[in-house]
């Protein structure tokens, strides 16, 4: 994952709902399926295990998000540790076809949320994070991103 896209995900991340937390998620999961398989193809087999290492970090993030009072979170939680175990199997195997199941499932997973994601009109979780105001300030050769409210009302007063 590239810086871009890390910073794309920041902002998203600070801005989302629950339902858009979960579904940025899915989706950090599938970037870092896809930059394991492309260091799969390139040999590079460091960052191979570090890409695989965060999209188990992703889907632990994603068991400790369930709600187990109900069917549903159970559900999940078995569908999450089934492909924990075949992404544990593909680094070990490195068979595409582990990869091929996580890919598949957690695209579904992202498909189902995005459209939950359209349903759910609550507020952000994170409620003290900074304002980011993109395209204010430019030149022929680059975007500058401006934060705002720097000193605004972040952490606590003593």
């Amino acid at each position: 994952m590239n810086s871009e896209v890390r910073k794309s995900f920041t902002y998203r991340i600070t801005n989302a709902n629950k339902t858009q937390m979960i579904t940025i998620l899915y989706e950090m999961v599938l970037t870092y399926l896809g930059d394991a398989e492309e260091n799969l193809d390139t040999d590079n087999m460091e960052e191979f295990a570090v890409n695989l290492k965060r999209t188990q970090n992703c889907i632990d993030e994603l068991i400790h998000s369930l709600n187990l009072n109900y069917e549903i979170g159970q559900n999940l939680l078995s569908l999450y540790l089934y492909e924990k175990r075949e992404l544990i199997t593909f680094e070990t195997r490195h068979e595409k076809a582990y990869l091929r199941h996580a890919q598949k499932t957690f695209t579904e997973l992202h498909r189902a949320y995005s459209f939950i994601e359209k349903q759910d009109k609550s507020g952000p979780v994170m409620t003290n994070a900074q304002e980011v105001y993109a395209g204010l300030t430019y030149n022929k050769y680059n975007l500058q991103v401006n934060v705002g409210n720097l000193m605004g009302n972040r952490g606590f007063k003593a």
